[in-house]
């Protein structure tokens, strides 16, 4: 027993040290804050579907630690439009789906800064849960077989009236943005971000149109952020 009591004092001894000096190392960074900002996505649909950017709004709250120089935590919780619009060159249809998620970021934080600015590089794993759907058509897409003109050939048409298979979403964030420091309790921040989901959107069997609908989306966000700690 005593050489247990022993021991542990030796590690303690020996540890010490290495405590103090993190801790005078960098005092911890604790902040809380809010952003929001446009949004650009589509589908990375398999096989391939002509798109444009599908705009849209975000809105969400953040919450980072920085423990160590350079190097920090950022969890968020985000409502975000996504969805892809359809592109009909030469013509004037036009059909969009709006995919309304509650997105939840955990990113690592690495940034480097002066007084007043910092730059920062952020990346990690996001889960997302769809809440709602809305789709804008100015044609009857539920009957493109009796629309005058519309382009039914050499261009798959199933998107446009699948049931959503997947309401949960997961992926790959990664972003950079600078930030601007006015004191020590305030600063705002401009970040541009891609996301790609890793969970298609619709049913992808192999008796179903498409092997792949992934989630893709740019945001690009300006942020505030209140120091507590």
């Amino acid at each position: 027993m005593r050489i247990t009591n022993k021991i542990i004092l030796l590690i303690s001894a020996l540890l010490a040290p290495i405590a103090i000096s993190a801790q005078n190392h960098y005092e911890p960074n604790i902040a809380i804050g809010a952003k929001g900002g446009y949004t650009m996505s589509k589908l990375a649909f398999n096989p391939s579907v002509p798109q444009n950017m599908q705009g849209g709004l975000m809105i969400g709250a953040t919450f980072r630690y920085a423990e160590e120089k350079n190097f920090g935590l950022i969890a968020e919780f985000n409502i975000e439009q996504r969805g892809w619009k359809e592109k009909y060159e030469g013509t004037s249809f036009q059909f969009n789906k709006q995919l309304t998620y509650i997105q939840i970021p955990v990113l690592t934080h690495i940034y480097f800064s002066s007084n007043h600015f910092k730059g920062f590089f952020n990346a990690g794993p996001e889960i997302g849960y769809m809440i709602a759907t809305k789709t804008n058509s100015n044609f009857d897409y539920n009957n493109i077989a009796n629309v005058p003109d519309f382009p039914t050939q050499n261009r798959y048409n199933d998107q446009l009236t699948l049931p959503i298979k997947n309401k949960f979403d997961y992926g790959i964030s990664a972003g950079a943005g600078i930030e601007w420091i006015m004191n020590r309790k305030h600063s705002f921040n401009l970040e541009g971000r891609f996301y790609y989901g890793l969970n298609n959107v619709f049913s992808s069997k192999k008796t179903d149109p498409f092997s792949g609908s992934n989630s893709m989306s740019i945001m690009l966000t300006l942020g505030y952020y209140y120091r507590i700690k």
